[in-house]
């Protein structure tokens, strides 16, 4: 197997920072108990230097930790550190009390938009997606019209800056107009299509960091009925390729054989929502699909429970650095055994030289009380390049 390096994810401070900007803290709006920001400077004159860097709640030596308490932070604090200096040509505004919206959003960070998703209340903006939005300051896309914001849903509306207006009565009105303003700016539809559950979002979550990293729109379901706008929606498209995520228990048997009238239909699915995102995250079929079953790739871990939004918010992370799939975590403090036994079998290894191995790197995305230190340590472990015998069989 051919080696490759990675670059090692260094962006901690610009990360903390960010997120710091963002307003990062308790829900409750009292101080936070742990650090979710390091300061820009710290000398070593002080006694917790290494904790106010952030070591080892926000890093630890393979994994960077987006340590907001809700979506609207992770989204300012991402697009901040993948966007550090450079500047957009346009970012997407979703609301944030909106996980669909902001799950078909995620598409247009693709190429060649690269719009960063940001999220926003019905009638005013929160102070972290103003900062980010005024620090970012998109250059307008000529791949939008022109457009410095695309406005997805039902989402105040930002004065001083070129506007597109996404929008849809309905999530699958929405998630169809998403579609059609994305595929011109593309340059035509994508032969591929990402169908996910309206109503079961654990589900539906790792769709969008592939819809950020390849374009591929995310249309949504009902379990039993397949929608009008989404039949409308993939007849643009002229018979795709449909990948269906999730199992039947969500997306049942009868919408795959509707959908089989409009395209070729594969489903992708696992028993439970963890097991879902580790059936995609190995999945491959031609140019579609993570095909994660070996070292040397980044992954993105978040809670299943966390607020849905969440997905959408970090998709970015998914579409630049050390790109890799959106994996989930179940429980706050422990390892899920399937999540486990998969960082497991793409573990990094090396016979001689680690610095000629190949490297697996993780974003971990939600605040202490979401993913425990505890459960940050045993992740970076599991990620850890080890020493393996250079002949297996002579291994006891």
């Amino acid at each position: 197997m051919p080696l490759r390096r990675l670059r090692p994810a260094l962006t901690v401070v610009v990360l903390a920072c960010a997120m710091t900007a963002a307003g990062c803290g308790r829900r409750d709006g009292a101080p936070a108990s742990t650090p979710t920001g390091a300061p820009v400077a710290v000398g070593g004159d002080a006694a917790g230097a290494a904790e106010d860097l952030g070591f080892p709640l926000l890093a630890t030596k393979n994994t960077v930790r987006v340590a907001g308490t809700d979506a609207t932070a992770d989204a300012a604090g991402v697009a901040r550190a993948v966007f550090p200096a450079s500047r957009p040509g346009a970012v997407a505004l979703a609301p944030a009390g909106d996980w669909r919206a902001a799950l078909v959003a995620s598409v247009f960070m693709s190429a060649p938009l690269r719009a960063p998703l940001l999220l926003g209340a019905r009638d005013d903006l929160p102070p972290a997606t103003r900062t980010a939005l005024t620090t970012l300051r998109p250059r307008g896309s000529s791949n939008a019209g022109g457009a410095q914001v695309l406005r997805v849903g039902a989402v105040s509306r930002p004065s001083g800056f070129r506007i597109a207006d996404v929008q849809g009565r309905d999530p699958f009105a929405l998630a169809r107009a998403v579609d059609a303003t994305q595929a011109p700016a593309r340059g035509g539809t994508s032969d591929r299509v990402l169908v996910v559950s309206a109503d079961d979002p654990a589900y539906a979550m790792p769709a969008a960091a592939w819809a950020a990293k390849s374009g591929d729109p995310i249309l949504f379901t009902r379990r039993d009925a397949l929608p009008a706008d989404t039949r409308a929606a993939l007849s643009a498209h002229a018979q795709p390729r449909i990948y269906v995520l999730g199992p039947p228990a969500v997306v049942s048997s009868g919408v795959v054989r509707a959908l089989r009238g409009l395209g070729t239909v594969t489903r992708i699915a696992g028993p439970d929502p963890v097991s879902n995102a580790i059936a995609f995250a190995r999945f491959t079929d031609g140019r579609f699909g993570w095909g994660v079953v070996d070292p040397g790739h980044g992954l993105v871990l978040a809670r299943a429970s966390a607020d849905p939004a969440v997905a959408g918010a970090v998709a970015p992370l998914s579409a630049s650095g050390t790109y890799g799939p959106l994996l989930l975590l179940g429980n706050a403090a422990r390892l899920d055994d399937a999540l486990g036994r998969y960082l497991l079998d793409i573990q990094p290894g090396y016979t001689s030289d680690p610095t000629r191995g190949v490297y697996n790197r993780a974003w971990v995305v939600g605040d202490a009380e979401t993913v425990t230190p505890a459960l940050q340590a045993q992740i970076d472990r599991l990620l850890e390049i080890v020493p393996v015998s250079a002949n297996p069989k002579a291994t006891p």
